[in-house]
This record gives structure tokens, C-alpha cells and sequence, in this order.
């Protein structure tokens, strides 16, 4: 199937590993012009030369640090520049954020600036140039509805699923679609801290997951880049995990 990208630009998020990287290299291998981001910009570098080992187009390198106050607008502004436009915003930084109980404001402030604040500002500040052209697609990299303990982190993203559900509304009649991903034990430097032994990875996939295995970043990235295409304009609001059946919850 032709998704309709070749041509597109697109600013990914979190792009130096994990699912951020395996998006942006789906989005290369679909035509679409790249601007990368993310705070190593060693890997992004790399990212960078072996995308464009693939014959696509050499992406935009911008080393960014969400914490910095500002830091959302800026990268809009300098990826817009640099690619000319932004049509596809695939938001993808961000990270677990396991707390105790007693957890001090500043770190749950910290959770919640980077997992939703600056997500958000980022879109808001990209969605307008969006509306003026009347296409876009915004789709976050999110998580597990089904907490197993305190983490700052399943907050945040609740309230980005309560965010973008309420965005979508507002910006469908102008062709932009707004859609979360939430990534079950997909595998990444975060997941093998969780799981650091393959013993550990089959063990807890064999009790957890239906389809007993983790799951690659790549596999997430093909519904990620479905999402950012033209074939999938009537799809908005959506929550959908890609986590091989863990998810218990009907709907």
C-alpha cells in the first residue's frame, strides 16, 4: 500500500533510540523529510547518517533539553525553518517516572513537565500552521492505562489521552488528526532496566502477555506511521496499545 508520505515533513521527538528511532526511520523509508530530536545528539547523528545511507533524505539534526523552559517553541521554530513546514509532529519524548508515596512536589513536577507540559506546548505551537495549511498529524507515544504502582509518568499520559481526545474534536474539520499510541514491553534501554535478563523478559511475557514475547520497536512504528499518513485521515481521538494482548480492559 502507497501511505501517501512521500514529500511530508515530519518532527520526531525522543527520536535517539527506542520507538522515536524506529518511527523515524519508518517515516525515511516512506519519503518523508525528517527533523530529529532529542537531548544525545551523538545518536541522532548516527540516526542521521544511516538514513541517509537508505537513499531518503538526510534529516535535520536538533539537539534539544525539554526541561529547558522555552525549549518546546524553539524546536518549533527551528524545525518549521528547517524543513520549511511541519505537517507530521510524532511526539515521542518522555519516559517512566516510578515514585514512592512520599514523592516530593518537585519530583512529580519534573514527571509532568516532560511526559505532558512540554508535549503539549510543543503541538500548540506547530497546530496552527497546520490548520492554515488544513492537514496535519500529531500522534503521541504514550502508555499503559492499567498502572502497577505510582509512577508520575501514567499520569502525565493520562492527561495527554484527556488532551488529545479534546484536540481532536476542535481540529478534525480542519484535517488534522491527533491519535496516542500506548507501547506495551516494547523493547528499549528502559525496558531492559526493567527486565534486565532474557530469563526475566520470558518469564514476565509468559505470565503477562498473550502473545509471549515483547515486542520490537519497529512494530509499533508501522502503526505510528500509518497514523502520520493520508490513509488514515478518519482515524482521530484514538487510544490504541500495541503490547502483543496485555492490556485487560475491553475497551
Amino acid at each position: 500500500m502507497d501511505l501517501e508520505l512521500s514529500g511530508k515533513t515530519a518532527l520526531v521527538t525522543g527520536a535517539s533510540r527506542g520507538i522515536g528511532r524506529a518511527v523515524a526511520l519508518g517515516l525515511a523509508r516512506e519519503g518523508v523529510k525528517l527533523a530529529i530530536a532529542a537531548r544525545r545528539v551523538n545518536l541522532l547523528q548516527e540516526l542521521a547518517q544511516e538514513i541517509a545511507g537508505q537513499r531518503a533524505a538526510e534529516p535535520l539534526v536538533l539537539e534539544v533539553d525539554l526541561y529547558q523552559e522555552g525549549s518546546a517553541e524553539k524546536l518549533a521554530q527551528v524545525a518549521s525553518a528547517g524543513l520549511g513546514r511541519v505537517d507530521i509532529l510524532v511526539n515521542a519524548a518522555g519516559g517512566s517516572r516510578p515514585f514512592p508515596f512520599e514523592a516530593t512536589k518537585e519530583q512529580w513536577a519534573e514527571g509532568m513537565l516532560v511526559n505532558f507540559i512540554r508535549l503539549r506546548e510543543l503541538s500548540h505551537a506547530l497546530v496552527p500552521a497546520m490548520k492554515a495549511r488544513g492537514w496535519g498529524r500529531i500522534v503521541n507515544i504514550t502508555g499503559t492505562s492499567e498502572p502497577r504502582g505510582i509512577n508520575a509518568a501514567n499520569s502525565a499520559k493520562a492527561a495527554v489521552h484527556a488532551w488529545a481526545k479534546g484536540l481532536s474534536r476542535e481540529m478534525a474539520a480542519h484535517g488534522i488528526t491527533i491519535n496516542s499510541i500506548q507501547p506495551g514491553r516494547i523493547m528499549s534501554e528502559q525496558i531492559v532496566r526493567m527486565h534486565p535478563t532474557e530469563d526475566d523478559r520470558r518469564d514476565f511475557a509468559r505470565q503477562n502477555i498473550p502473545a509471549e514475547r515483547f515486542g520490537e520497536p519497529e512494530e509499533l512504528a508501522n502503526l505510528a506511521v500509518f497514523l502520520a499518513s493520508p490513509r488514515a485521515g478518519y482515524i482521530t481521538g484514538t487510544v490504541i496499545p500495541v503490547d502483543g494482548g496485555m492490556s485487560r480492559f475491553a475497551f
